[in-house]
């Protein structure tokens, strides 16, 4: 039977502040009975999205289900690995949007207040998902966009399949790339995760297991054995987090039978090397430059894309992506929520929903209209984070026993070797170019896609013409 009750003190004011485990969070009375499956199989906990017509969209209701039941198997000694999916070709496309933009159009100032509650409520469940104690395997297996990110890519397993499609499109709504987008997209190679947030360019397939957002790229068909298998293990007591992974991780590599042939990596060779010449900068006037200068039918295509997107949405974005590189995954979304409540309040959030979602007339009116009548001066009430309004309460903080923040995935490395990994390699270790395949995957056990990525990252970065391999801007050779 579902639980029935409604939240508890959404929000506080600071004479009232709460800690993570006084906040109750359960189900309302209103909410769809169905549109969240849980089952448990041996010590699988599963979480199945089931609103298969909406492609998964999350709405309140839905996460009123899924944080109860996370905090429930985080206590219990039976459950070992949570499993996150979706009924359909989606496991999420998004979060409820045309919903909230409904309640501010029709409701005003109050219908923000109902917006924000809902942003309050998908943030502490992304959040909990993002310092979860257990194992939490997602299964990206089709579309999978905006609040299906925020469900899934700060998990320490994310598994591609053929038929995941990646995005995150919110500034084609006039909105920001939120579910911690500040956090995880500068964390991606190069300048990937700028120009994905700036153009909102799709990744199929295994295209998100190249660039990062999936640490594994199995065929659809296995995943009903893949989960089958993963109910057997068993963990004992005594064993850290850091073992567990390893034990999901190399069961999970049991499954993987090889990546699409003739599939290149899609952000790779010039197309990449591009990409980090181009949105390297800190304005958009100079990335819109250098995409000018490039002068290419890729270049061309990025330049138009981010000319037609919400100006306001744009410099936010930008600005978001430089200041997220230093902040905090509990900072995150805390200032991911002040900055939503300004989207909220401003024009281009209804607008863009409205345009593109329920008109579907795709032009929509921003306010200011074009990037060249706005200046970085309208990004600045999105960063400053004082006022009435309360600090966003996580469900799990400094008061909590379990509480972890940091400024870097703690299980970064079960995905293939990044950037980062290969220049540590070769500016600390010294190590020379022809060593560094050999050493990485007998590291990561003959991971599948290693050789392909790595080939590409010491082809575009790294010159061999020297005694010492150096990455090629830097002055300073290794040797």
């Amino acid at each position: 039977m579902p639980l029935r009750a409604k939240i508890l003190n959404p929000g506080f004011s600071s004479q009232q502040k709460m800690s993570a485990s006084s906040l109750v969070i359960k189900e309302q009375d209103d909410d769809a009975p169905n549109d969240v499956l849980f089952s448990s199989t041996y010590g699988i906990r599963t979480i199945e999205l089931n609103r298969p017509k909406e492609l998964n969209a999350l709405n309140g209701s839905m996460a009123r289900k899924i944080i109860p039941r996370l905090r429930e198997w985080e206590k219990s000694q039976m459950a070992n690995i949570i499993i996150l999916k979706g009924v359909g070709r989606a496991l999420c496309a998004g979060g409820d949007v045309v919903k909230l933009a409904e309640f501010i159009k029709s409701e005003g100032p109050s219908g923000v207040e109902k917006a924000v509650e809902y942003f309050e409520l998908e943030y502490r469940l992304d959040h909990l998902i993002a310092t979860y104690p257990k194992p939490y395997v997602a299964f990206m297996d089709g579309v999978t966009m905006g609040g299906g990110v925020g469900l899934s890519v700060h998990a320490p397993f994310r598994i591609a399949t053929e038929n995941t499609l990646f995005a995150m499109p919110e500034t084609t709504i006039g909105f920001f790339p939120d579910v911690g987008g500040s956090f995880f997209l500068p964390r991606l190679d190069g300048e990937i995760g700028t120009y994905l947030a700036l153009t909102s360019e799709k990744l199929s397939g295994v295209q998100a297991f190249y660039s990062g957002l999936a640490t594994h790229y199995i065929h659809s068909t296995s995943l009903p054995d893949l989960e089958a298998r993963l109910a057997e293990l068993v963990f004992g007591d005594y064993q850290p987090l850091e073992e567990r992974w390893k034990i999901v991780d190399s069961t999970i590599e049991e499954f993987v039978t090889g990546l699409p042939e003739d599939t290149p990596i899609q952000l790779s060779g010039e197309i990449r090397e591009a990409i980090d010449r181009c949105f390297k900068f800190n304005t958009i006037e100079q990335i819109l430059e250098a995409l000018t200068q490039e002068d290419s039918d890729w270049s061309r295509k990025a330049l138009e894309t981010i000319e037609t997107r919400s100006p306001t949405s744009v410099r936010v974005t930008l600005r978001q992506l430089r200041a997220g590189k230093e902040w905090t995954i509990s900072g995150t979304f805390q200032r991911e929520l002040h900055m939503a409540v300004k989207f909220l309040e401003g024009k281009d959030f209804v607008e863009g929903v409205d345009a593109l979602l329920i008109r579907k007339t795709k032009d929509p009116k921003w306010d200011p209209p074009t990037l060249e009548s706005s200046n970085e001066s309208v990004t600045d009430p999105y960063f400053t984070m004082e006022g009435d309004r309360p600090r966003l309460q996580l469900l799990r903080d400094e008061s909590d026993a379990s509480f972890v923040d940091y400024r870097q995935y703690p299980h970064a490395r079960i995905g293939l070797p990044s950037e980062a990994e290969v220049r540590q390699l070769i500016r600390e270790r010294k190590m020379l170019p022809d060593n560094i395949i050999p050493y990485l995957v007998e590291d990561r056990n003959g991971k599948i896609g290693l050789v392909e990525k790595v080939r590409d990252i010491i082809d575009r970065k790294v010159s061999t013409g020297v005694d010492r391999a150096i990455w090629k801007e830097e002055s300073v050779e290794s040797g």
